[in-house]
């Protein structure tokens, strides 16, 4: 058969409308899959701001004591007034990274009507004595963060613990402990030991909008599909003319 005559097969009348409606499909399914990548965007942007945009408000009336830690109150700014429990009931938070080096983190009960909030007061090298705590209500600003999930090996001759895990630390405390806890973004009640930088607010998890992204990646899947379906009916239907043609019918 000449070239001619086999590039005619493909452009048969059955076989011209199958093309159309290939080409459609194909362009549909990949818009359809940008419009969906496009909302995922949008939502991660939209997540972004509103994180970027949360106020700084008073803890006092934000959060109850007995209330779970909720995504409002994810890397929330807040304004703390309380007064910090003894020194001796410190814990060093071990195995913390800062600055290249691989510390502890100081986290001090802070009592607020009875109950207390764990607060990263700031990071040292080592552990070792207990800094003093500020005397008296103290009033400063914090990050609130949800309690890690980690296994945490608690030591009470050393005050050392695995991780900042509320259950754990529970266990160990005479007071009744909010289900997360804050950073401390002020000097003063660091006693003399480096901030601890509080994640930004600005970060966005990727599984932000996950179900548009997925809707995405499926719309693409039918447009390969429809890729395979046009190529395996085009080539059956030309295999089965040049049948007919070589039986001679």
């Amino acid at each position: 058969m000449t070239r001619g005559g086999a590039v005619r097969r493909w452009f048969t009348p059955g076989l011209v409308g199958l093309h159309v409606f290939a080409v459609v499909a194909v362009v549909f399914c990949v818009l359809m899959g940008l419009w969906q990548a496009g909302i995922y965007d949008s939502r991660k942007a939209d997540e972004r701001a509103d994180k970027q945009d949360v106020p700084r408000v008073a803890f006092t009336g934000l959060w109850e004591v007995d209330e779970p830690f909720t995504s409002r109150l994810n890397h929330r700014p807040v304004t703390i007034t309380g007064t910090f429990a003894p020194a001796d009931q410190q814990v060093w938070v071990v195995d913390k990274e800062q600055g290249g080096r691989t510390g502890a983190w100081l986290l001090a009960p802070l009592l607020i009507d009875g109950d207390a909030l764990m607060i990263v007061r700031g990071w040292s090298p080592t552990t070792g004595e207990l800094p003093a705590v500020p005397p008296g209500a103290v009033t400063f600003d914090g990050v609130l963060e949800p309690g890690e999930g980690n296994a945490a090996a608690y030591d009470p001759d050393r005050r050392t613990i695995g991780s900042v895990r509320i259950p754990s630390l529970l266990n160990e405390s005479p007071y009744d402990l909010w289900a997360g806890y804050a950073v401390s973004t002020d000097a003063a009640v660091s006693g003399g030991l480096d901030l601890v930088p509080p994640p930004q607010p600005g970060d966005v998890s990727w599984t932000v909008g996950l179900r548009n992204l997925a809707y995405a990646v499926q719309w693409w899947v039918f447009g390969a599909f429809a890729v395979f379906m046009w190529w395996r009916m085009s080539t059956e239907s030309i295999a089965t003319s040049r049948a007919k043609v070589a039986s001679g019918s």
